[in-house]
């Protein structure tokens, strides 16, 4: 009988396994020889699809990207722009939550990756449609950038330790019940992004100024 055929290699196959490895061990985990050995293949082949670790990387944080829903930024979605970013920021990080060790990849921003531009793009058309001015529009999606990676990056929750020893009254007389955070974390790191994300579009919402209004979006109040 026939032996039965190798996979044939494909770039879906290597960011595939390249993905699985930065999520079972983070990024240090991905070589090009771990990669090759993992595939059943060898090391020169990866070349064919790919220059380097970088590339390899990219490819994987864009997969993660392209899993972030951008349905309701549609011209078509009745969404108003804060329900629109409301709800693409709770899918933006749910991805990211599922894949945390790609996201200092991800926090340098898209870069040439298509499916990240996507995302950016779909932003920016977003709320110029909505009325905001270009370069407003452009600090919105940075500063949503900054805030949804940035929640992504570690649990607050989990920085505590759960031995209620570590948290000495007479040293800490507010943290008595710190060490219950981390049994609560996707209670208290939920709630802190959800807190956080309806702060900052209402806050958002104070300077905008509808189309047809007259004048345009107030800036931000500046700080003495």
């Amino acid at each position: 009988m026939a032996r039965p055929r190798k996979p044939l290699l494909s770039r879906d196959r290597i960011v595939a396994t390249a993905g699985a490895l930065v999520d079972a061990e983070g990024l240090d985990a991905v070589s090009t020889r771990r990669l090759a050995a993992e595939l059943g293949v060898s090391g020169p082949s990866l070349y064919n699809h790919f220059r380097n670790k970088d590339e390899i990387l990219d490819a994987v944080a864009d997969a993660v990207s392209a899993q972030v829903d951008l349905s309701m930024f549609d011209e078509s979605d009745s969404r108003d722009w804060r329900a629109a970013l409301h709800d693409w920021a709770v899918s933006y990080r749910a991805a990211l939550t599922e894949h945390p060790h790609i996201v200092p990849v991800l926090a340098q921003g898209p870069g040439r990756r298509p499916a990240g531009l996507r995302v950016a793009d779909a932003v920016f058309g977003a709320m110029v449609r909505a009325g905001w001015p270009p370069a407003q529009a452009t600090y919105i999606g940075a500063l949503m950038r900054y805030f949804i990676t940035g929640s992504a990056l570690g649990s607050f929750a989990r920085g505590f330790v759960d031995d209620e020893t570590a948290y000495d009254p007479a040293d800490y007389p507010h943290l008595g019940r710190a060490h219950l955070l981390a049994e609560h974390r996707q209670q208290v790191d939920e709630g802190a992004f959800e807190t956080g994300l309806r702060a900052l579009i209402d806050g958002l919402g104070m300077q905008y100024t509808p189309p047809g209004a007259a004048g345009t979006a107030r800036p931000a109040p500046k700080r003495s």
